[in-house]
C-alpha cells in the first residue's frame, strides 16, 4: 500500500526544540528562520524562505539565511534536497522515513511513503549481498494526462 499527502511539516516549535537540545545558540532571527521552516507546507529553496522570513522581520538578510540554513543542515535538523530545478530545498529531518514525487510541469512535491517498495529495495540488495543502511527515492513525474515531451 502506498500512502501519499502533500508535503507537509511539523510545528516550527520542533526545530528551535532541536536546537536548543544541540546547544545552538538562538538569536531572534534564527528563531523565526527556524519557526518559518518548521511550518513550511512545501520544501522551500533559500530565496523563498527569506521572502517569507522579511514578512516577519524586514531586518533579515538573505545572507543570514543562508548562513542559518546551512547551520541547520550541518546539524541535522533539516535537509537539503536537489530536485533537479539547480536549486537546493529544504525540509525539517522527519522521524518518520518518506520519499517524494515531484511534478515535473508544477514543482509540487509529494511525499509518500511504500511499504512495498521498502521491501523490494531490501531483498534486492539482500539477493546482491548487501543490507539497506539508508536510501533516498525521488520519483520525477509529469501528469498522466501530459501531452509535453
Amino acid at each position: 500500500m502506498v500512502s501519499t499527502k502533500p508535503a507537509t511539516a511539523s510545528k516550527g516549535t520542533d526545530i528551535e526544540m532541536r536546537c536548543a537540545a544541540t546547544g545552538m545558540r538562538m538569536t531572534e532571527q534564527r528563531r523565526i528562520i527556524a519557526r518559518v521552516l518548521g511550518e513550511a507546507s512545501d520544501h522551500p529553496d533559500v530565496e523563498e524562505l527569506y521572502r517569507r522570513c522579511v514578512t516577519i522581520d524586514d531586518k533579515i538578510s538573505i545572507s543570514t539565511v543562508y548562513r542559518t540554513v546551512k547551520l541547520l543542515e550541518d546539524a541535522g535538523i533539516i535537509e537539503r534536497h536537489d530536485f533537479r530545478e539547480g536549486r537546493a530545498r529544504y525540509e525539517q529531518m522527519r522521524e518518520l522515513h518518506h520519499d517524494h514525487l515531484i511534478n515535473l510541469r508544477t514543482g509540487q512535491v509529494i511525499e509518500f511513503s511504500s511499504e512495498e517498495i521498502e521491501k523490494l529495495q531490501a531483498e534486492l540488495a539482500r539477493k546482491l549481498g548487501y543490507r539497506v543502511v539508508d536510501h533516498r527515492l525521488e520519483l520525477y513525474c509529469v501528469p498522466l494526462d501530459d501531452t509535453k515531451s
